[in-house]
């Protein structure tokens, strides 16, 4: 498919940028002020977008960029870059919050960055997105409600499988379940004009 951009470079791109800009202002002691996601957000709207793209390590970092090119070389292929960067920024901004306003019921809200909620959101498109998943599920005659349920059990074991302490499973979670949602309806997929 020949097109101009490669929308999963470009967010791979950003990230490093990113990356390069929190450790220089890390120095001057900005980092958090500039980049982390944290109640009240209205205080500093900005890191709604600056916190899907920031990471708390070069570990981080590196595996995120590992799984955004596994999920997002896959979903790229389907969907135009503007739609891709909007779903990547929406989900990733959408699982932030989830985990800064969830994750407080359970104790002081803490802060969070990283691009997991989005490349999990991405995973869920690549899962309940494809013609497998889609045959498997027409054939079985859900309804919408039952694979929503489905979903959300799916979402929730697989977030369970991939937790580690200091991850933020609220953020995987949500992720997870916008992809999965996403995916089954073909949001994303511009072939010719199809969604499914």
């Amino acid at each position: 498919m020949s097109r101009r951009g490669n929308p999963t470079i470009e967010t791979l791109f950003v990230m490093g940028i990113v990356f390069l800009l929190q450790t220089a202002v890390d120095i001057v002691g900005l980092m958090t002020f500039l980049f982390v996601l944290a109640p009240p957000v209205d205080v500093r709207p900005w890191t709604l977008v600056t916190s899907v793209y920031a990471h708390g390590g070069l570990g981080h970092l590196l595996s995120n960029a590992l799984a955004l090119l596994i999920f997002g070389l896959l979903v790229e292929r389907r969907t135009s870059r503007a739609r891709f960067h909007a779903f990547f920024v929406t989900t990733g901004m959408l699982a932030g919050v989830a985990q800064i306003t969830l994750g407080g019921l359970a104790g002081p809200a803490q802060g969070v960055l990283g691009a997991s909620g989005a490349i999990f959101a991405l995973m869920g498109y690549v899962l309940a997105g494809n013609v497998v998943s889609a045959t498997l599920l027409d054939r079985v005659r859900l309804s919408r409600r039952m694979q929503f349920v489905l979903a959300v059990v799916l979402a929730a074991v697989v977030t369970l499988a991939t937790g580690a302490p200091g991850v933020a499973l609220i953020a995987h979670f949500t992720g997870l379940v916008l992809g999965l949602v996403a995916g089954r309806a073909g949001l994303l997929d511009v072939r010719n004009g199809s969604h499914k």
